[in-house]
This record gives structure tokens, C-alpha cells and sequence, in this order.
């Protein structure tokens, strides 16, 4: 009889000692994705401040922040140079639903030095050069836009692998592009520049067109695991009272 009334009493202290493991690890999940709320709405705020900044950081100082292994992405630069037109490469792309491509067209520099320039959209129709030759200046330019940090890889083995020779990217490979193109890599400045939304002759390509699209859903999955965590208090509450009763 001992033996028998020990055990509810066992089976009880496991349940609540379950209960409060699973509340634990509720509450430490709710607590985590605060701390990166404040992580990306402090990332999205430093993006927001890069982005809208006064003056165009000159190219020189982007160089030097890569160099020193600094985040240039979204900061605004200025550069200029002449545009390689013959040698633009495309990276598959949509702009406001429509498919086509960004051209990405490399800029000589004075210095020797080539830096890749996302000139912006153009639908399919318009992918050939001589279908836009407004938008294909043939002096000197100066471009302002959002410096763009290089990807070291592909992004994932589900994008398809580049088409060089149909020149069609479908990943931002600035070595690829640079190779398909006969330019030498030591030339090649280690980032590429978005340029901004000033129109161009002919209106093709569209600058502009550079994506900040970071989701920030930490708070709600933060409600999610604090709500699974009260409701488990309840629950629990509730079974110890009727067991009281």
C-alpha cells in the first residue's frame, strides 16, 4: 500500500518538473528572439542611416573599408569613369512584376581600374544592347548609388549555375563576370555600385533598383513563445487546482 501511494505522488512531481522544462525553454526562445528584434531593427536603422546619407562616400574610401574587411553594402558612393558598353553582363532579375534582367556594365576608371555598375533594369525585349542605344552613353559619367559587398559563392545549390556564354547570371559572381569579359581581376575593384534612379536617356536601363528586404518577425514569434508559455502556466495552474480539490 506504501508502494501505491508513493506513486501518484512521483508521477506528479515528473509532470511538473516536465512542465517547468518546457517553460523554461518557452521563455528562453521568447527571450532570444527579443534580443534580435533589437539586433535587426538596430541593422535596419544602420541600413536606413547608410542609405540616406547626405554625401556619396568617394570610391577611394569604399576601396579602403573592403581592404579593411568593413561592411560597405548600402552605403552611398560616387564614382567616375567610362562605361565598357560592349562588355555588360545580365543578372536575371524582376522589376514591379515584370522579368527581364540587370545590366551590369563595367565602368573604366581613370586609374586603370574597373568597378561593375548595376545600371538598373530592362525588360526581356530590350536584353540587347542595340535595342536601348539611348541608354548607352559613350562619354564620361559619374555615377552615384548603394556600394554592394562581392559574394564569395554561390548562395545556395538550388540557384542555377551562370550562362556566360548566353550571358545570363543568376548570381551576383563578379569574378565570372570579369573573366567573361576579358577584364583582369587584379583591375576589378572588389564590389559593385547599384546605381541610383536618375534617368537616362532613353529611359532604359532603370536605376534604383536595389532590394532592402529584410523581414523583421521577431516580435510576433516573440508573443508566440511568451503566449505558449503562459498558456502552459495555466494549463498547469489549473490541473494543480482540480488535483487540490
Amino acid at each position: 500500500m506504501a508502494e501505491t501511494s508513493r506513486r501518484p505522488s512521483f508521477r506528479l512531481l515528473a509532470a511538473v518538473m516536465a512542465a517547468l522544462v518546457a517553460f523554461a525553454i518557452l521563455i528562453s526562445l521568447g527571450n532570444w528572439q527579443v534580443r534580435r528584434l533589437h539586433w535587426k531593427e538596430a541593422l535596419l536603422s544602420d541600413i536606413e542611416t547608410r542609405r540616406t546619407a547626405a554625401v556619396a562616400l568617394p570610391l577611394e574610401d569604399i576601396r579602403r573599408m573592403v581592404a579593411d574587411g568593413q561592411d560597405v553594402d548600402y552605403r552611398r558612393a560616387t564614382a567616375s569613369g567610362h562605361f565598357l558598353n560592349d562588355k555588360e553582363r545580365h543578372f536575371l532579375s524582376t522589376y514591379q512584376g515584370e522579368a527581364g534582367f540587370n545590366v551590369y556594365t563595367p565602368l573604366a576608371l581613370d586609374d586603370g581600374r574597373y568597378l561593375f555598375v548595376n545600371r538598373g533594369f530592362v525588360p526581356y525585349d530590350l536584353k540587347a544592347p542595340d535595342k536601348r542605344a539611348a541608354g548607352l552613353p559613350a562619354d564620361a559619367v559619374t555615377v552615384t548609388g548603394l556600394a554592394r559587398g562581392r559574394l564569395a559563392a554561390k548562395p545556395s545549390s538550388l540557384v542555377p549555375d551562370n550562362d556566360a556564354a548566353k550571358n545570363i547570371f543568376y548570381w551576383k559572381d563578379l569574378d565570372g563576370m570579369a573573366a567573361s569579359v576579358g577584364l583582369p581581376s587584379d583591375k576589378v575593384l572588389p564590389f559593385f555600385i547599384d546605381a541610383d534612379d536618375t534617368p537616362v536617356p532613353g529611359g532604359w536601363p532603370k536605376g534604383g533598383v536595389t532590394l532592402i528586404d529584410l523581414p523583421n518577425s521577431h516580435l510576433e514569434y516573440a508573443i508566440t513563445w511568451y503566449g505558449l508559455a503562459l498558456a502552459l502556466a495555466g494549463v498547469c495552474g489549473y490541473a494543480l487546482l482540480r488535483r487540490r480539490r
